[in-house]
């Protein structure tokens, strides 16, 4: 079985890494307000038979007429020593998050080298995605399914009749759910809206959102599984495996809690600069946190390796395999260190206290770090202008971000002592799930006030443009005069971005004397490329294009690249977004708004509600003491 995976696993990267090339870059023909009515039945299509195999799989072994899903329990109970309900979906889910994940920055990459997709069909990341997020659904089903017909675990959850779910399986068909609606609903929104090509669009941010909190789930699900045998069987038999296998999962977490900064990672943030810090922060407050009191001494390094190993495979794959730009990631080394400092030395603490604590470091050690390491790797640098803003959020953040990692974790690890030593603090009490609540406001208010952007900066620009290469590929250097001279000082970012016309280039330009500056490298004005400069400048993000293909689909005209010229600065978001549509009712956009809102809301209260239902159930004894024996009964 095993050689046979490493078999399909291989056969399908040499497959995919094969199609890369094929995908070719923007012509300005490519739909730009939906997918085509025959591509939506296809996919539509695809996904009613695959959950009509699921189910029938699902009803026949619970029926007892198929036993193929009770075999591969089995297998998996074998080799790790947990439950079939969490074995088998954990290892499911750890393949499909992976897949899903590979898919979603090969996507990225694809879309700021090539331009819009032909159509969802013709983009070979989406199949990477669909497939990983359907099967994160079918894990969370598949746990509920192999739980049997007795309650598996204190903690789980009566559906009626004789189904149980264990609160980690339904919060994996929760976020899987969840993650998969973004599809069609991401196809609404461009036929409503056009094409809102940022990461952080709200059908986007319900992909990465679901995909994200079903690494909690996973956690959920392990810890229940291992409260319910009374001791982690894997660990006992094979260190190594369980190391590996650990690192894996809490490093899964660390990931998906960094999804949210790719838009930074590759280069073209199309947000304010300061909340590349504030992401990171939140990220190292919750995830580190989090790991560590699940996993105990070395969680958080654990987490930290995991998260560079899968973060170092995607980086390879997608700029080395595939020849696309390559995504950056923040190391949170130090962060980790710090982390595991702090509750070395917890004692009594709660741990909310002590991630608060935790927090309070890696928002001024770790952020100074990290700032340092923008210097060695990230594709924007964080310049000095970025402080003292950046310093205060990233404190706040990482103190408040701490404070719920504490909650998490502490909820992960339940009151049994099952997974958490002593040393690492007392239980959560009432007061710890306020201070955790007021963390969570508070990190909703740093990013929520890190949003809103103006348009403040230089009116226009005087370019002057000197051909590198003059052939049908044709390169220049620019020249820039900005008017007034004196209108941006000290910028947080000010660069030519070049993309979608098969690579991407990001240039931070040189100053050369008051208001004038000068490009450093080659830039592409030929195609299907788009170049334009880009200031971000206290709480303005504007753009000014050099160059613009003609777009047939939106329509919009071509902007040359002539010798020289004039133009005016415009918001970023009018020049990159340019497939958006301009002439949609503000009614029917706020309703967009809200529904999507309103699913996304109803995830979060599922997942607060899991995670208060395993701190809270799992000091009750258990209904099923010999449930553990019986379920392996069952399997065999």
């Amino acid at each position: 079985m095993r050689r046979a995976g490493i078999a399909a696993g291989s056969l399908t990267l040499f497959v995919l890494a094969g199609a890369a090339p094929a995908f070719a870059q923007s012509t300005g023909k490519e739909p730009a307000g939906g997918a085509a009515l025959a591509e939506a039945i296809a996919a539509t299509a695809g996904a009613l038979v695959a959950s009509a195999l699921a189910i029938y799989l699902i009803a026949g072994h619970r029926s007892g007429r198929i036993k193929l899903l009770a075999r591969i329990g089995s297998w998996a109970e074998r080799h790790t020593g947990l439950p079939a309900w969490a074995s088998l979906p954990s290892m499911l889910l750890g393949v499909s998050l992976l897949t899903a994940v590979l898919g979603m920055y090969w996507d990225i990459s694809l879309h700021i080298d090539n331009g819009r997709d032909a159509g969802p069909l013709a983009n070979p990341a989406h199949y990477l995605i669909l497939i990983g997020l359907y099967g994160v659904l079918v894990a969370g089903v598949f746990s509920i399914a192999l739980a049997g017909r007795e309650r598996p675990t204190r903690t789980a959850v009566h559906l009626g009749g004789d189904w149980w779910a264990p609160v980690g399986g339904l919060m994996m068909a929760a976020c899987g759910a969840f993650a998969l609606t973004g599809f069609p609903l991401d196809d609404m929104w461009h036929r409503l809206f056009g094409q809102d090509v940022t990461l952080w669009g709200p059908t986007h941010l319900m992909l990465i959102g679901g995909a994200s909190l079903a690494t909690l789930g996973g956690m959920v699900l392990m810890g229940e599984a291992i409260t319910t045998v009374g001791r982690d069987a894997e660990r006992e038999a094979t260190p190594w495996v369980y190391h590996v296998r650990r690192a894996l999962l809490v490093g899964g977490f660390l990931v998906a809690l960094s999804t949210f900064q790719a838009e930074f990672d590759f280069g073209v943030p199309q947000f304010r600069a300061v909340h590349q810090p504030i992401l990171i922060m939140l990220a190292a407050g919750i995830g580190l946190v989090t790991t560590r009191l699940y996993l105990g001494r070395g969680g958080a390094l654990l987490a930290v390796f995991g998260y560079v190993l899968i973060r170092g495979f995607l980086t390879v794959m997608v700029g080395g395999v595939w020849g696309q730009t390559p995504p950056h990631f923040p190391l949170y080394i130090v962060e980790a260190l710090l982390v595991e400092a702090v509750f070395a030395r917890a004692g009594g603490r709660s741990p909310v206290l002590s991630g608060a604590i935790a927090g309070a470091l890696t928002g001024t050690i770790g952020l100074a770090a990290e700032w340092a390491w923008s210097h060695i790797w990230m594709p924007i640098p964080w310049s000095g202008s970025l402080f003292p803003e950046a310093a205060i959020a990233g404190l706040i953040t990482a103190v408040a971000a701490g404070a719920v990692g504490g909650f998490v974790g502490g909820s992960l690890t339940g009151r049994s002592g099952v997974l958490m030593s002593r040393a690492d603090g007392r239980r959560l009490v009432s007061a710890d799930r306020r201070a955790a609540l007021a963390g969570g406001l508070a990190l909703m208010a740093v990013i929520g006030w890190a949003l809103p952007m103006s348009e403040s900066g230089p009116e226009r620009a005087q370019v002057t443009l000197r051909d590198v290469d003059r052939g049908e590929q044709r390169t220049v250097a620019a020249s820039v005069r900005l008017e007034p001279r004196d209108s941006v000082k000290d910028p947080e970012f000010m660069n030519v971005t070049a993309w979608q016309g098969g690579g991407s280039v990001v240039d931070p330009l040189q100053k050369v004397g008051p208001g004038i500056y000068r490009t450093t490298k080659p830039i592409p004005v030929y195609g299907g490329w788009k170049s334009t400069l880009r200031i971000q400048q206290g709480d303005a993000l504007i753009s000014m294009p050099l160059f613009m293909p003609k777009d047939e689909a939106i329509p919009a005209a071509g902007l040359p690249a002539r010798a020289s010229f004039t133009r005016v600065f415009q918001p970023d978001i009018e020049v990159l977004q340019r497939e958006r549509k301009q002439d949609v009712s503000p009614a029917l956009t706020l309703i967009a708004y809200l529904t999507v809102l309103a699913i996304a809301l109803s995830l979060v209260a599922l997942i607060s509600w899991s995670l208060l239902r395993v701190d809270g159930r799992a000091a009750r004894p258990s209904a099923q003491p010999g449930r553990t024996r019986r379920a392996r009964a069952e399997l065999v």
